[in-house]
Protein backbone atom coordinates (compact mmCIF):
# COMPACT_ATOMS: atom_id res chain seq x y z
CA UNK A 1 0.00 0.00 0.00
CA UNK A 2 3.07 2.33 0.74
CA UNK A 3 4.48 1.83 -2.21
CA UNK A 4 1.62 2.52 -4.46
CA UNK A 5 1.32 6.27 -1.84
CA UNK A 6 5.14 6.32 -3.03
CA UNK A 7 4.86 5.88 -6.92
CA UNK A 8 1.70 8.17 -7.46
CA UNK A 9 4.04 10.95 -4.72
CA UNK A 10 7.26 9.99 -7.26
CA UNK A 11 4.47 10.54 -10.53
CA UNK A 12 3.17 13.89 -9.34
CA UNK A 13 6.75 15.29 -8.47
CA UNK A 14 8.12 14.72 -11.76
CA UNK A 15 4.78 15.90 -13.27
CA UNK A 16 5.29 19.48 -11.55
CA UNK A 17 9.10 19.39 -12.76
CA UNK A 18 7.57 19.22 -16.16
CA UNK A 19 5.09 22.18 -15.64
CA UNK A 20 7.67 24.38 -14.68
CA UNK A 21 10.45 23.68 -17.34
CA UNK A 22 10.30 26.98 -19.58
CA UNK A 23 11.33 24.98 -22.92
CA UNK A 24 7.65 23.24 -22.61
CA UNK A 25 5.76 26.10 -21.85
CA UNK A 26 4.42 26.93 -25.27
CA UNK A 27 3.33 23.27 -25.37
CA UNK A 28 1.25 22.96 -22.44
CA UNK A 29 -0.02 26.60 -22.40
CA UNK A 30 -2.07 24.91 -25.59
CA UNK A 31 -3.07 22.13 -23.64
CA UNK A 32 -4.42 23.78 -20.69
CA UNK A 33 -5.60 26.29 -23.46
CA UNK A 34 -7.94 23.12 -24.73
CA UNK A 35 -9.30 22.55 -20.83
CA UNK A 36 -10.17 25.90 -19.94
CA UNK A 37 -12.36 26.11 -23.35
CA UNK A 38 -13.72 22.65 -22.47
CA UNK A 39 -14.82 24.04 -18.76
CA UNK A 40 -15.59 27.70 -19.83
CA UNK A 41 -17.67 26.02 -22.37
CA UNK A 42 -19.57 23.99 -20.58
CA UNK A 43 -19.79 26.16 -17.82
CA UNK A 44 -21.70 28.78 -19.86
CA UNK A 45 -23.81 26.55 -22.18
CA UNK A 46 -25.45 24.48 -19.75
CA UNK A 47 -27.11 27.13 -17.59
CA UNK A 48 -28.19 28.88 -20.67
CA UNK A 49 -29.73 25.50 -22.20
CA UNK A 50 -31.16 23.95 -18.98
CA UNK A 51 -33.37 27.52 -19.40
CA UNK A 52 -34.34 27.91 -22.98
CA UNK A 53 -35.00 24.30 -22.97
CA UNK A 54 -37.89 24.16 -20.17
CA UNK A 55 -39.10 27.64 -21.35
CA UNK A 56 -39.13 27.26 -24.70
CA UNK A 57 -38.67 23.83 -26.00
CA UNK A 58 -41.61 20.99 -25.62
CA UNK A 59 -41.00 17.30 -25.40
CA UNK A 60 -40.50 14.62 -22.73
CA UNK A 61 -37.92 15.51 -19.72
CA UNK A 62 -35.65 12.94 -21.37
CA UNK A 63 -35.44 14.96 -24.72
CA UNK A 64 -34.92 17.93 -23.22
CA UNK A 65 -32.11 16.54 -20.77
CA UNK A 66 -30.80 15.27 -23.82
CA UNK A 67 -30.83 18.94 -25.73
CA UNK A 68 -29.05 20.50 -22.76
CA UNK A 69 -26.14 17.60 -22.64
CA UNK A 70 -25.74 17.89 -26.96
CA UNK A 71 -26.14 21.83 -26.57
CA UNK A 72 -23.07 21.68 -23.86
CA UNK A 73 -21.14 19.53 -25.00
CA UNK A 74 -20.67 21.42 -28.36
CA UNK A 75 -20.19 24.61 -27.14
CA UNK A 76 -17.92 23.04 -24.94
CA UNK A 77 -15.68 20.95 -27.51
CA UNK A 78 -15.82 24.10 -29.87
CA UNK A 79 -14.61 26.45 -27.59
CA UNK A 80 -11.92 23.64 -26.42
CA UNK A 81 -11.27 23.06 -30.01
CA UNK A 82 -11.15 26.87 -30.45
CA UNK A 83 -8.40 27.25 -28.08
CA UNK A 84 -6.05 24.69 -28.91
CA UNK A 85 -6.10 25.57 -32.20
CA UNK A 86 -5.25 29.69 -31.66
CA UNK A 87 -2.85 29.08 -29.13
CA UNK A 88 -0.98 26.39 -31.25
CA UNK A 89 -0.86 28.46 -34.36
CA UNK A 90 0.42 31.65 -31.98
CA UNK A 91 2.91 29.32 -30.80
CA UNK A 92 3.98 28.04 -34.20
CA UNK A 93 4.46 31.18 -35.77
CA UNK A 94 5.97 32.84 -32.77
CA UNK A 95 8.56 30.27 -33.11
CA UNK A 96 9.15 30.31 -36.76
CA UNK A 97 9.55 34.67 -36.89
CA UNK A 98 11.59 34.45 -33.77
CA UNK A 99 8.99 37.26 -31.88
CA UNK A 100 5.63 37.63 -31.31
CA UNK A 101 3.40 40.45 -33.65
CA UNK A 102 -0.16 41.59 -33.45
CA UNK A 103 -0.44 40.54 -36.94
CA UNK A 104 -0.15 36.37 -35.54
CA UNK A 105 -3.21 37.00 -33.47
CA UNK A 106 -5.37 38.00 -36.15
CA UNK A 107 -4.36 35.52 -38.35
CA UNK A 108 -4.00 32.24 -35.72
CA UNK A 109 -8.35 33.20 -34.38
CA UNK A 110 -9.20 33.65 -38.22
CA UNK A 111 -8.07 30.14 -39.18
CA UNK A 112 -9.73 28.76 -35.59
CA UNK A 113 -12.93 30.29 -36.63
CA UNK A 114 -12.95 29.10 -40.02
CA UNK A 115 -12.16 25.42 -38.77
CA UNK A 116 -13.98 25.54 -35.74
CA UNK A 117 -16.91 27.88 -35.85
CA UNK A 118 -17.69 28.04 -39.61
CA UNK A 119 -20.36 25.17 -39.40
CA UNK A 120 -23.90 27.51 -39.64
CA UNK A 121 -25.45 26.19 -37.08
CA UNK A 122 -27.48 27.62 -33.63
CA UNK A 123 -24.76 27.51 -31.50
CA UNK A 124 -21.99 28.94 -33.74
CA UNK A 125 -24.51 31.30 -34.95
CA UNK A 126 -24.90 32.38 -31.18
CA UNK A 127 -21.50 32.29 -30.32
CA UNK A 128 -20.83 34.54 -33.46
CA UNK A 129 -23.44 36.92 -32.90
CA UNK A 130 -22.64 37.31 -29.01
CA UNK A 131 -18.60 38.52 -30.27
CA UNK A 132 -19.85 40.46 -32.72
CA UNK A 133 -21.90 43.05 -31.07
CA UNK A 134 -18.85 43.13 -28.53
CA UNK A 135 -16.12 43.47 -31.49
CA UNK A 136 -18.67 46.88 -32.61
CA UNK A 137 -18.09 48.62 -29.21
CA UNK A 138 -14.89 47.72 -28.69
CA UNK A 139 -14.00 49.25 -32.58
CA UNK A 140 -16.38 52.26 -31.65
CA UNK A 141 -14.09 52.59 -27.99
CA UNK A 142 -10.42 52.14 -30.26
CA UNK A 143 -11.70 54.63 -32.58
CA UNK A 144 -12.15 57.02 -29.83
CA UNK A 145 -9.46 56.40 -27.76
CA UNK A 146 -6.97 56.68 -31.70
CA UNK A 147 -8.89 59.82 -32.42
CA UNK A 148 -10.45 58.41 -35.56
CA UNK A 149 -13.45 60.11 -34.44
CA UNK A 150 -13.87 62.72 -31.95
CA UNK A 151 -15.28 62.17 -28.20
CA UNK A 152 -19.37 62.42 -28.07
CA UNK A 153 -19.92 65.14 -26.24
CA UNK A 154 -22.57 63.64 -25.21
CA UNK A 155 -23.15 59.76 -23.87
CA UNK A 156 -24.48 58.04 -27.36
CA UNK A 157 -25.75 55.46 -25.51
CA UNK A 158 -29.82 56.45 -24.55
CA UNK A 159 -29.58 56.78 -28.77
CA UNK A 160 -27.57 53.59 -29.49
CA UNK A 161 -30.45 51.45 -27.11
CA UNK A 162 -33.73 53.31 -28.65
CA UNK A 163 -31.84 52.77 -32.44
CA UNK A 164 -31.47 48.90 -31.42
CA UNK A 165 -34.90 47.90 -30.00
CA UNK A 166 -36.42 50.39 -32.35
CA UNK A 167 -34.80 48.04 -35.26
CA UNK A 168 -34.85 44.54 -33.62
CA UNK A 169 -38.87 44.63 -32.75
CA UNK A 170 -39.45 45.95 -36.30
CA UNK A 171 -37.52 43.02 -37.48
CA UNK A 172 -39.82 40.97 -35.05
CA UNK A 173 -42.66 42.56 -36.80
CA UNK A 174 -42.09 42.65 -40.14
CA UNK A 175 -39.26 40.49 -41.46
CA UNK A 176 -39.36 37.71 -38.31
CA UNK A 177 -37.47 35.13 -40.64
CA UNK A 178 -34.50 37.19 -40.38
CA UNK A 179 -33.90 36.90 -36.34
CA UNK A 180 -31.96 33.65 -34.59
CA UNK A 181 -34.78 31.35 -33.84
CA UNK A 182 -34.53 31.91 -29.68
CA UNK A 183 -34.54 35.70 -30.35
CA UNK A 184 -37.78 34.80 -31.48
CA UNK A 185 -39.01 32.44 -28.95
CA UNK A 186 -38.41 35.14 -26.82
CA UNK A 187 -39.93 37.90 -28.31
CA UNK A 188 -42.83 35.69 -29.17
CA UNK A 189 -43.76 35.18 -25.58
CA UNK A 190 -42.92 38.56 -24.30
CA UNK A 191 -45.32 40.41 -27.20
CA UNK A 192 -47.10 37.84 -29.25
CA UNK A 193 -48.17 35.59 -26.20
CA UNK A 194 -48.84 38.74 -23.50
CA UNK A 195 -51.93 39.41 -26.61
CA UNK A 196 -54.27 35.86 -26.07
CA UNK A 197 -55.70 34.97 -22.61
CA UNK A 198 -59.28 32.98 -21.57
CA UNK A 199 -59.34 33.86 -18.03
CA UNK A 200 -57.14 34.09 -14.71
CA UNK A 201 -55.50 31.02 -15.21
CA UNK A 202 -53.83 32.41 -18.32
CA UNK A 203 -53.93 36.20 -17.71
CA UNK A 204 -51.77 35.58 -14.80
CA UNK A 205 -50.74 32.14 -13.15
CA UNK A 206 -49.78 30.34 -17.08
CA UNK A 207 -48.55 31.78 -20.13
CA UNK A 208 -51.49 29.35 -22.10
CA UNK A 209 -53.95 26.89 -21.29
CA UNK A 210 -53.20 23.42 -21.32
CA UNK A 211 -56.25 22.04 -21.72
CA UNK A 212 -58.64 21.49 -23.87
CA UNK A 213 -61.77 24.47 -22.96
Amino acid sequence: MAGGGDSLRALLRAANALLQQRRYHAALAVIKGFRNGAVYGAKIRAPHALVMTFLFKSGSLREKLKSIAQATYAHSRNLACFVFTYKGLLAAQSRLQGKKIPFHSFLAACIGGWLVFGDNNPINSQIIMYLLSRILFGLSRLAVEKGYIPQPKQDPFPLLAALVWGTVLWLFEYHRETLQPSLQSSMTYLYEDSEVWHDVSDFLIYNKRTDSK
